[in-house]
């Protein structure tokens, strides 16, 4: 009996999974605010939003949009000027990431938040590992709505002075638990391996 395969030799092995090391900073503040997460190359793009918005604790109330030289991909919009792709059609492996140092993360376009993604290296799928993941990072993601970066360098002045009335209402709208100084890789971590799922 002829087998399929013969006289073809041996079927082309399939190249190893490679994963990403991005490192997320978010433009303008002071002190910088950053994290480092490693994602599959086969991670769609709106995953690595969903991964961007638990990094920095936002809840995607917000419009965003992936920028790399001139294409845009994020919340699907055309308009005279403008066109952005839905990110929901594009995989990190489709964007070459391997040629590029960096793109740009835009969220809140009222707010203008602006996230520099820094391709840091590629490397193999490590056995057993959970993507995404974030193994580093510093401080707290600017809270949601909080107003910008202007009103985040007011409000980080603001809640070093609680016993002034701005600082009051800034330390009651923030709730008694956030640290601008904590960046919590466990909890950060624990959200993003649902997005595994």
């Amino acid at each position: 009996m002829i087998g399929l395969l013969e006289g073809k030799g041996t079927p082309a092995k399939k190249p190893p999974e490679r994963v990403f090391s991005l490192r997320l900073t978010v433009t303008g503040c002071q002190p910088r605010i950053w994290r480092r997460l490693i994602v599959r190359e086969s991670m769609w793009l709106s995953r690595l939003h969903d991964s961007i918005q638990v990094a920095f604790d936002w809840f995607d109330y917000q419009t965003h949009v992936f920028t790399l030289d001139d294409l845009r991909f994020g919340n699907p919009l055309r308009r005279d000027d403008l066109t952005i792709e839905d990110d929901r059609d594009v995989s990190l492996a489709d964007l070459d990431l391997e040629h590029r140092t960096h793109f740009t993360y835009g969220y809140n376009f009222g707010e203008v938040w602006q996230v520099e993604i820094k391709v840091e290296k590629v490397i193999v799928v490590e056995k057993g590992a959970v993507y995404p993941l974030c193994v580093a990072g510093e401080r707290a993601g600017p809270p949601e709505d909080c107003g910008g970066l202007e009103a985040f360098h007011d409000m980080l002045a603001c809640i070093k002075e609680p016993q002034t009335d701005l600082g009051r209402e800034w330390v009651e709208w923030l709730g008694p638990d956030y640290d601008p100084a904590a960046c919590d890789l466990v909890k950060i971590n624990k959200s993003l391996k649902k997005l595994a799922k």
